[in-house]
């Protein structure tokens, strides 16, 4: 059982406890009446009459619910009104009584219940009679008259609902009781109104009998009134109740707290004993069944439910419902019998046309009580809230995982032991080192060329199964790259870590199957170690990277990182002194790449590319000269000669008539210095371009790291009305609620995303959600890396607004941009002018 632990309830048997005085009560009352009235039977042709009107007035106009039980308010004020009029004291006891048996008899309710209600109702009146007799006599239909007789209706009223209280605290304990009480305030004005109904129709019953004709037309009159408000705010408050459980489950859809805000509300909603959630196992989701039970405060891991409803409600993907006021699925109801179940309703919970679980009630509260066709329509309604916020929270979390774990290996990812490396650095001991295995696999790629990809997926997943068994219960395995897999653990130091490296690699050269043929696979293990090697977790696995490929070459295949191994780092220092020349005499060029609105294919701007043709070495990376570009402190310089560009060129095309605008990528190392607003400022103002036809965009994993100091920046650029952009959204740690907290206009879909989405389910499933939830927080959304017309469609059919790739063109230098302009785009007019669109996309 989850959840807090039930109340203890005791058997019904204590209800004699209060029921046996209650009955002594009212037999001394009557015996002491029948003394002073002798003869009172001889009046039963009255008292006969009386029994008929206290039986028709049994007609339940307001029902209130405590517990697992239903009480029941009655038109019953009005015979008892006339009974203590006109009927001697021994007659009211005895006819309330025998109605009261007759009434519960029919009911067919438990011995015990019955019998308290009957010894209830002879008390009741028996107090009401004392009060007559201590009050002075009864004088005609007149206000003193009106007095006793309210009087004597309110003690009886009070002492009835203290004895349920009392019976309910006895029986179900001193809550029950509590609630007993709290919910008096409808029963006693509806008492009040009934009693007052009565004395009128005392007065008229005094003045001429005749009244009772026209009495009878509006005592019908009022028991149809009652009965239809008490429908009216019956309908009200379902539907209050519906829309504030829709109203929490679309609060709790997308967290593991939905059972709890479900199943309690719908019990409730729903007046059943019991309601219940059964998810079936799909994947990695485990079984659900979780039940709601009144009286438990907590939730039960089991269900009343007949399996054989719960299956056919599956297996015909339809509402079950059995039940005496249900006509459907009598065949059924055996099964409900032998598991002592009175009804039941099971609603299937739908993922499309699958049944992925149901929503079930058993029981409605109340032994005269069942569900009906109405109760259902409720269900059903929940149930499709239910279902959806089922869906989106699975959905949430698939795309939660699928952004941390390999697809193929299901072992974490290279963001996901990014995460863990800068947890395990922070949280490091002295005498302790943390250390970055990474075994690069030899040959994987001659196994793609020979037997296909199906087999060297294959090879990686023994791979990452043998890697995982080998590396221990500390050690975290994960893959981050198409045949580099990492190990992070902890290490006494880095002697054992090349030991604990070299014995996993020997461990890992064990024969493979794959398919039909046995491979001796061999592995290049690099090793990176914190802090000798580096103070954060890029460092580390790039540190990592480079000892594993100088390990291909060694006969042990095991290497330790040493600073010799930066090849490509010296490289790039190499280049530096380059670079400050190239940028100084203008040598460095600016591409553009052409940006276009989905819907319309409208060229709406461009994105300002850097690039540079070194005389030696030839095309030069971007990322290797931007790298030396920060590292070298020409960042700034290489972002102004970049900007001033792109300006020059808007300014030109606004000139010609043909308004762009332009995007500039910014370095997190620029947003950190705080004079950079104050450049751009100028720059706008010595070019004559407006700041809303500039973009900066900044990419997501390196802000993230420094946010909090690049904030008053970002937030600089903005008030001077320049746009931002989050460029490779989705490859960083962040999620989509830092986008409320950026002042960004936009979000820009990494191209890694965009590339697979055609083909790969998972990929759609996240541009799907970044382009929805973006659009819902007002941003606008670019995809880059448009390079099909499967892709294009996509993107246009889930709403994304603009795209750039080497669908529409590659970036260009300014004179192979105009010749593109002249080619591919042609002047259309349009309510805010004229602008370019593309012909044809080639």
């Amino acid at each position: 059982m989850a959840g807090r632990p039930r109340v203890r309830r005791r058997s019904a048997q204590y209800a004699w406890l209060i029921t046996n005085p209650l009955a002594i009560f009212a037999l001394i009352c009557l015996v002491s009446f029948w003394v002073i009235y002798p003869h009172w039977y001889t009046a039963w042709p009255v008292g006969l009459l009386a029994l008929v009107l206290y039986v028709v007035a049994d007609i339940g106009v307001l029902n209130f619910v405590v517990g697992r039980s239903v009480f029941k308010v009655a038109l019953s004020e009005l015979p008892f009104v006339l009974a203590l009029y006109f009927l001697t004291p021994p007659m009211v006891i005895c006819v309330g009584t025998l109605a009261m048996i007759i009434c519960q008899l029919r009911a067919s309710l438990p011995a015990t219940k019955m019998w308290f209600n009957v010894a209830k109702t002879a008390a009741g009146a028996s107090m009401a009679l004392l009060v007559i007799a201590a009050l002075p006599d009864i004088r005609g239909a007149g206000p003193g008259t009106w007095a006793i007789l309210f009087a004597a209706m309110a003690v009886s009223f009070f002492f009835e609902i203290v004895c349920l209280a009392s019976v309910m605290g006895v029986v179900q304990g001193v809550r029950a009781a509590q609630d007993v009480l709290s919910a008096i305030w409808a029963p006693m004005l509806l008492s009040g109104v009934n009693v007052v109904v009565g004395l009128v129709f005392l007065v008229a019953l005094d003045a001429t009998w005749w009244a009772a004709i026209l009495l009878t037309v509006l005592a019908a009159a009022l028991v149809l009134v009652l009965r239809s408000l008490a429908e009216f705010f019956r309908q009200h408050r379902t539907l209050s109740e519906v829309y504030e459980l829709t109203q929490a489950i679309r609060e709790a859809g997308t967290d593991s707290s939905l059972p709890d805000v479900l199943l309690g509300r719908v019990r409730a909603l729903m007046r059943a004993e019991y309601a219940t959630l059964w998810l079936e196992p799909q994947g990695r989701y485990p079984e659900v069944l979780l039940t709601a039970r009144v009286e438990n405060k907590g939730l039960l891991d089991l269900s009343t439910t007949p399996p054989s409803v719960r299956e056919r409600s599956i297996a015909e993907g339809k509402t079950v419902a059995v039940g005496r006021r249900l006509g459907s699925d009598t065949d059924l109801r055996p099964a409900l019998q032998a598991a002592k179940v009175k009804d039941v309703v099971v609603v299937p919970l739908r993922s499309g046309r699958t049944a992925i679980g149901s929503l079930e009630v058993i029981n409605r509260i109340g032994e005269t009580r069942t569900f009906r066709d109405a109760d259902v329509q409720v269900l059903e309604t929940v149930a499709a809230h239910a279902a959806v916020a089922v869906e989106n929270s699975r959905l949430v979390e698939r795309l939660r995982y699928d952004a941390y774990h390999d697809r193929l290996t299901a072992l974490p990812n290279r963001r996901r032991i990014t995460d863990a490396l800068a947890e395990s650095v922070k949280v490091r001991a002295e005498e302790e080192v943390v250390a970055v295995l990474l075994f690069d696999v030899d040959g994987q790629r001659d196994v793609n060329e020979s037997m296909g990809h199906g087999a060297g997926d294959k090879l990686l997943a023994e791979v990452a199964e043998r890697l995982r068994a080998i590396a221990g219960p500390g050690a975290l395995v994960g893959r981050i790259g198409g045949d580099e897999f990492v190990v992070t653990l902890r290490a006494e130091s880095t002697d054992a870590t090349v030991e604990l490296a070299t014995r996993m690699r020997e461990q890992m050269r064990g024969p493979m199957t794959v398919g039909k043929l046995t491979l001796d696979v061999d592995t290049a293990v690099g090793v990176a170690v914190y802090p000798d090697h580096g103070g954060d977790p890029e460092t580390l696995l790039q540190r990592a990277e480079l000892a594993a490929n100088a390990a291909k070459v060694l006969p042990y295949g095991v290497q330790l990182f040493h600073p010799a191994l930066e090849s490509r780092a010296v490289r790039r220092l190499g280049i530096a002194a380059d670079l400050r020349k190239a940028l100084d005499n203008g040598d460095l060029d600016v591409y553009f790449q052409p940006k276009v609105t989905l819907t319309d294919r409208h060229l709406v701007g461009v994105e300002c590319l850097a690039r540079w043709q070194h005389p030696t070495h030839g095309e030069v990376s971007p990322e290797d000269f931007v790298a030396v570009a920060e590292h070298t402190g020409q960042l700034s310089k290489l972002t102004e000669r970049v900007l001033t560009e792109g300006l020059r060129r808007c300014r030109e095309w606004a000139d010609a008539d043909r308004p762009l605008s332009i995007a500039v990528n910014l370095s997190v190392r620029t947003l950190l210095d705080s004079r950079f607003p104050d450049q751009v400022e100028a720059l706008l103002t010595q070019s004559g371009v407006a700041a809303a036809q500039v973009t900066f965009e900044i990419s997501e994993p390196g802000m993230l790291g420094d946010i909090e100091r690049v904030l008053p920046t970002l937030y600089r650029l903005r008030d001077l009305g320049v746009r931002l952009s989050v460029d490779d959204f989705g490859t960083g740690a962040s999620s989509l609620s830092y986008l409320r907290q950026w002042p960004v206009h936009e979000v820009k879909i990494d191209d890694s995303f965009v590339q697979g989405m055609a083909t790969d389910s998972g990929d759609l499933a996240i541009v799907r959600a970044v382009v929805s939830l973006s659009r819902e927080f007002g941003l606008t959304v670019v995809a880059e890396g448009v390079e099909s017309e499967l892709t294009l469609d996509l993107l246009e059919e889930m709403g994304c607004e603009i795209g750039q790739g080497y669908l529409f063109s590659r970036p260009l230098p300014y004179e192979r941009l105009e010749a593109w302009f002249s080619a591919q785009t042609e002047p259309e007019s349009t309510p805010t002018g004229e602008v370019r669109r593309l012909r044809a996309v080639i």
